[in-house]
């Protein structure tokens, strides 16, 4: 079997509701996961990229989350509804999708203004 090409790892964490950093995955039921390995199999990938479910990202403020290897991509706000196009787009064509991705600044910045509350970032 060939080794894969891509790891999809899509945050399922979950918090009670109205936590102040959200969740990526309120209902607790893996519903961007699947919908990656529906995708990844009608597309004809899904033995050589996998698709995975994994804890906290710790970009909750931008969730849910998901993040592509080996290219390190970071994206937030997916939903199931983007699958299919980050699948072609990032998966297969190699593209960023720029209204999805996670700016770099923001990534693991406990200053990023997406996690400063309106008090602490005026």
């Amino acid at each position: 079997m060939a080794s894969f090409t891509h790891h999809i790892f899509v945050c399922g964490n979950t918090r009670e509701p109205g936590h102040k950093r959200g969740s990526c995955a309120p209902d607790g039921k893996q519903t961007l996961k699947d919908a990656f390995k529906v995708e990844l199999k009608r597309r004809g990938v899904g033995a050589t990229t996998r698709a995975n479910h994994a804890g906290c990202l710790d970009q909750c403020e931008h969730g849910p989350v998901v993040v592509v290897y080996p290219t390190g991509i970071w994206y937030g706000r997916v939903t199931p509804e983007d699958v299919p196009r980050i699948v072609e787009k990032t998966i297969l064509g190699g593209e960023i999708l720029g209204d999805l991705v996670i700016d770099e600044s923001c990534l693991n910045n406990p200053g990023c203004p997406h996690r400063l509350g309106p008090r602490e970032a005026s």
